[in-house]
């Protein structure tokens, strides 16, 4: 019997040991970036099972719903989510044998959309430009559904009280413990506000007299910022960072314990992140750049030596698509790339940085598809031994040559690609662009013989929305 063939060997008698992992994350101080006189550790809760804080709350929440009868045998559990509190739930679902609905919205990364697929979780996609009250707003759907469906526990981690008291009697504790009991202060975001909750009760509780510093770390476009620093809440705008901020103020967040706040935009947390993985070696997320923006910005204004926490709130390896891609990052407008002030500023994937998929006119056609398929591309440019683009080859070429004789993909690439190419010069203008495009080619961009990248309708748009003031 092969390997593929194989069923799945379940066993319903008790729950996966991968759970008792969840919690007692490690603490590491951050040694190699600027820390002005302060010293600054993380908390490395991408080391929980589905790599973020959100385990913690997940469980937590679970097993009081399970204890007060809000969660039966067969039951569904429903929830709105960013993604990682649905990774946790999903995990947990399967293990302890329940349906799972996710509601998640449409900016979130596609690593996490598959990871909870993938543990079982059923996802419906809602928009993200939209806010509390609209129809599809992603919380109002998710407690539609749970109205709906029979048996259905809506988790609703925004006003869920088990989800501040996990980190009041879990993570505070752990952190008090691993710091010696000296602590100055703790940098957290509010996503459904249960971190700043449950360890603002904990520290109040154990150093009441001198307190511990609780400091709000939010992303530009968030409410919760300008409503620490006035008291007034406005209108949110938007943001790329996931998992923190938001356009209301959650239930459960206690915002009263907020000592300082810090703002801090996608440019500065997307660079933040990299440059933590790139010093210190430690691959967080996107909302974990925005934490550690905040306290470094907190440390470096401080005039004596404090100890201050915050956290790596989940694993970068959900975001490698998204932040630690440099072509995202430069078609969203983050990543700083030299200017030509000429059509190759429009060029997203450049060929002599080697940043373009291409094909040889010998290599087969089998190779071809296998390239796109892993690129993600429908087309290639197909570029000679002197670095000349002489053809390029699209998914239809291919089919043409393929779809009578499947034996055909073995046939070589120059039998099949269009060598009446739509070439343009770096200097041509825009207007000459778009002739190209009215004719159904793709733009080759040539500084003479040299082969410089193409240019798409997706590169042309995505440079005008960067013009946008």
């Amino acid at each position: 019997m092969s390997a593929t063939s194989l069923a799945p060997i379940q066993s319903t008698s008790k729950p996966p040991a991968i759970l008792s992992l969840i919690g007692d994350t490690p603490l590491v101080e951050i040694t190699r970036i600027d820390t002005g006189p302060c010293q600054l550790f993380v908390k490395l809760e991408n080391q929980n099972p589905t790599g973020s804080i959100k385990d913690r709350v997940a469980l937590a929440m679970v097993e009081a719903a399970e204890r007060d009868g809000k969660l039966g045998p067969g039951g569904t559990i429903v929830e709105a989510t960013a993604g990682n509190t649905g990774l946790g739930l999903a995990l947990i679902a399967g293990a302890k044998g329940y349906r799972i609905i996710l509601v998640i919205p449409d900016k979130m990364s596609q690593e996490k959309i598959a990871h909870v697929r993938a543990l079982g979780a059923e996802v419906r996609l809602t928009r993200s430009d939209v806010t509390r009250g609209h129809p599809e707003y992603y919380q109002d759907v998710a407690a539609r559904l749970a109205e709906e469906i029979p048996g259905a526990f809506y988790v609703n981690q925004f006003g869920n009280p088990a989800n501040p008291l996990a980190h009041e009697r879990g993570t505070g504790p752990e952190i008090w413990e691993q710091m010696r009991h000296d602590v100055d202060a703790v940098v957290v975001g509010v996503g459904s506000g249960g971190t700043l909750t449950g360890l603002s009760r904990f520290f109040s509780r154990v150093r009441p007299r001198r307190g511990v510093e609780m400091i709000l770390a939010d992303p530009t476009g968030s409410i919760l910022y300008e409503y620490v620093k006035t008291g007034k809440l406005v209108e949110a705008g938007s943001w790329a960072v996931e998992g923190i901020g938001e356009d209301f103020i959650p239930d459960i967040a206690d915002m009263s314990y907020v000592t300082d706040a810090f703002e801090i935009d996608d440019a500065e947390s997307f660079s933040t992140a990299r440059e933590l993985l790139r010093l210190e070696g430690i691959l967080g997320g996107s909302s974990t750049g925005t934490l550690v923006a905040a306290a470094l910005r907190y440390c470096r204004q401080q005039t004596k030596r404090k100890r201050v926490v915050t956290f790596v709130a989940d694993d970068g390896n959900k975001y490698l698509s998204k932040m630690f891609n440099d072509f995202w990052m430069a078609d969203q407008g983050f990543g700083r790339r030299p200017t030509q002030g000429d059509l190759s500023d429009l060029i997203s994937h450049r060929y002599e940085a080697g940043e373009v998929i291409t094909v040889g006119p010998g290599d087969t056609l089998l190779t071809a598809v296998k390239r796109m398929r892993a690129a993600g591309v429908s087309q290639v440019p197909v570029v000679d031994e002197n670095g000349r683009a002489i053809g390029i080859l699209d998914e239809s070429d291919v089919l043409v040559k393929v779809h009578h004789d499947p034996d055909h993909f073995h046939h070589e690439v120059k039998t099949a690609m269009t060598d009446r190419l739509e070439t343009l010069s770096p200097s041509a203008k825009i207007k000459d662009l778009l002739e190209v495009f009215d004719r159904g080619r793709v733009a080759i961009v040539m500084d003479g013989n040299k082969f410089l990248g193409l240019i798409t309708r997706s590169d042309l748009l995505s440079y005008l929305r960067r013009q946008m003031p």
